[in-house]
């Protein structure tokens, strides 16, 4: 929680260079939209944004997504939204003037850039983990677990394909909270141990 805080709020937007500002940009849009990935970020269309109300298809799976965009993050799609009347794109990620293997070429750049970005960003802000554009709908998805949510309802908001994909994004939790769970109880014992004797 506190690296992903320090990676989204931590440094003043006035100290950071317009690159890094826009990659900040993304990223809290992205962790904001439930952990929607940057693929599906960059395709957003204009069109599917009604009011407060995201409506869009997963890049990779084809689902159907709906997202009640909160009042905070939409002050932020409202600032950083694409203003070129000839884009269909709702951020300027993609430049909307290209199909077929070129848009498929300029999405790969526009992730490299996201993600040598992020890690400079993260840098910046003192984050030691490696950061991508995968690890903020990682985090998303793992916070809601600490947040008591059910896999179930993390797969809903992910677009997972199913609750066994969820599943492999929150491995490594179950193992910390029980270690967790251990260690608290072991701290029980020993206290009540040493009341004993």
């Amino acid at each position: 929680m506190e690296e992903i805080n320090k990676l989204l709020n931590e440094i003043p937007l006035k100290k950071l260079s317009k690159e890094l500002i826009q990659c900040r940009v993304w990223a809290n849009l992205m962790f904001r939209l439930h952990g929607i990935p940057f693929v599906d970020l960059a395709h957003l269309h204009k069109s599917d944004l009604k009011g407060n109300i995201l409506s869009y298809r997963r890049h990779k799976t084809g689902r159907q997504m709906i997202v009640e965009v909160s009042e905070t993050t939409m002050t932020l799609i409202n600032k950083y939204q694409n203003t070129n009347q000839n884009s269909p794109y709702l951020f300027p990620i993609l430049s909307g003037s290209k199909t077929g293997e070129e848009l498929y070429t300029e999405y790969q750049q526009a992730l490299r850039t996201m993600n040598y970005n992020l890690d400079r960003l993260a840098k910046k802000c003192g984050v030691s983990a490696k950061v991508s554009s995968y690890t903020l709908r990682h985090t998303w998805a793992t916070l809601a677990k600490y947040c008591n949510f059910s896999e179930q309802l993390i797969c809903e908001a992910l677009g997972h394909s199913s609750v066994k994909v969820t599943e492999i994004y929150l491995k490594g939790f179950k193992n910390e909270v029980i270690k967790k769970a251990n260690d608290t109880i072991m701290s029980y014992i020993s206290k009540n141990s040493r009341k004993r004797v």
